[in-house]
């Protein structure tokens, strides 16, 4: 039995007042007097955000190559015909997600005005694929909410300059379940419900109790103090879907959990012991606002603003769905060396080799698609360039390609970075949904998509990870030469 890439959505959530709330501004925000109202002066509106060209990759509405072309800085040249949905998703305004968190929500931990709630409640009611959504009734007054964050048992929801409501803490001596760590865990649950819920509804559609498994690759850790990481968010989010034949579990290993996830997730299903896996990866919430200082000093707009969220089906063959090569999965062993030549030695050479290929004989590489507007203004590298560099420089070691066609390489087998910078979800697979559709569209027959891992940020092993996974087209579409 052969799996296949069944599909592919991708969403972002436009969370601007949520930017504070993220580790990097809420340890630097208290040092710096006048810091706090410079981010807010720095935050995005939503049609901002929207017009972005990279948020418009993100959900599908252009094309990878196609910003390549684009006009930079892509902040300043923003999208003229923007669109709130894609192929793979959609942008979520602010208001719409905070109603999210609260049908997310199955502790009365989310209070939200009661006012602001009943409205948000007729917005949800109104959209395509939320309008069954429960626990929206009801609200707290101003004064309850007020009164809770005075008490120091929550955080603030705002809204622009209104405060709209809280996240109270599950426990009063229990740092696990602390007002951050449970708006962490929520936001990651309540985006990759809304990835899953587009995925559904992008794939024949697929009744989501047809899944019967799931796995969920969000880098955020969900416990309590005896179980800190504990899980499993991945069956929370199946209960909130609908995918009441499924049970589930969460894949953890930094920036490769994508990677290591559909790995599994083909095995699986070629072994028959399921027949549809879902992958499920929310946003990041400490991530929010990593580099919003060096945005502020350049005086350039907070672009780290959006929680993103990816879902992705695997299945049993379907005759026309792009097929996994599970007989070339490229994996880091731990004897193996941690530099870049190494490494791509490891997860692409090798698993090409297995097949009787070249480098050059895979069309498209997906990597870290980290937005390099985000990095290089911080001082960071451009993460995608230096990647494709570096494998363009092994392909020319290789004798496949001569030094003067570098430049061209990276042109024809990369792309760039427009992934918001959200830990484990620009790790290869924003690129998904476009592989997949260009592949099935004949545009390429292939890709390979490789993600690397810092497993020394735990303290554990000072170790690094990198896994690689190819997806090509499906051998029943291929036409006959006659």
């Amino acid at each position: 039995m052969t799996a296949v890439l069944k599909g592919a959505s991708s969403i972002l959530a436009h969370t601007p007042d949520l930017v504070p709330l993220g580790s990097k501004p809420t340890r630097e925000i208290p040092r710096f007097e006048g810091l706090g109202e410079q981010c807010l002066a720095h935050l995005r509106s939503y049609r901002e955000a929207v017009a972005y060209p990279p948020n418009q990759v993100f959900i599908g509405n252009i094309r990878p190559d196609e910003l390549a072309e684009m006009k930079q800085p892509w902040w300043r040249n923003l999208t003229a015909d923007a669109f709130r949905e894609g192929p793979y998703g959609e942008i979520m305004p602010q208001d719409e997600f905070y109603g999210l968190l609260k049908a997310a929500d199955a502790f009365d931990l989310i209070w939200l005005e009661e006012g602001f709630q009943s409205q948000i409640a007729a917005k949800l009611r109104l959209h395509p694929l939320l309008g069954d959504l429960k626990g929206l009734g009801g609200g707290r007054t101003i004064a309850e909410i007020r009164d809770k964050l005075a008490r120091n048992e929550a955080l603030p929801l705002n809204l622009g300059c209104d405060l709209v409501g809280c996240v109270c803490q599950a426990h009063e001596e229990d740092e696990a379940l602390s007002a951050s760590v449970i708006l962490e865990g929520l936001s990651a649950k309540a985006s990759a419900f809304l990835a899953l819920r587009h995925l559904l509804a992008r794939v024949n559609p697929t009744d989501p109790r047809d899944i019967d498994y799931l796995l969920d690759f969000s880098e955020g850790a969900v416990g309590d103090r005896y179980q800190r990481g504990g899980g499993n968010i991945a069956k929370a989010i199946g209960e909130m879907a609908g995918c009441l034949n499924a049970t589930g579990a969460d894949v953890k290993a930094f920036c490769c959990a994508p990677t290591h996830a559909i790995a599994i997730a083909a095995a699986l299903v070629q072994a028959g012991t399921f027949d549809e896996v879902a992958l499920l990866g929310g946003g990041s919430l400490p991530k929010l606002g990593m580099k919003f200082q060096f945005h502020v000093k350049k005086d350039m707009p907070i672009l780290e603003d959006t929680l993103a969220a990816i879902a992705i089906l695997i299945g049993k063959d379907d005759g026309v769905s792009p097929v996994i090569r599970t007989d070339a999965i490229g994996v880091h062993p731990i004897c193996a060396g941690a530099s870049a030549k190494e490494i791509y030695e490891e997860v692409a050479v090798k698993p090409l080799n297995k097949l009787g290929k070249r480098i050059t004989d895979i069309d498209k590489y997906s990597t870290e698609l980290h937005n390099p507007e985000i990095t290089v203004a911080a001082g960071r590298p451009d993460t995608p360039l230096i990647n494709y560099r570096a494998l363009g420089a092994l392909a020319c070691l290789r004798g496949e390609i001569g030094k003067e066609a570098m430049g061209d390489f990276v042109r024809t087998y990369g792309m760039p970075g427009f992934s918001p910078t959200q830990g484990h979800i620009p790790a290869a697979i924003p690129f998904m949904g476009h592989a997949r559709d260009m592949i099935m569209a004949g545009r390429i027959e292939n890709t390979m998509f490789m993600a690397k891992g810092s497993l020394f940020l735990a303290r554990m092993t000072d170790l690094s990870d990198a896994v690689s996974v190819i997806i090509e087209r499906n051998p029943a579409t291929r036409k006959e030469v006659s």
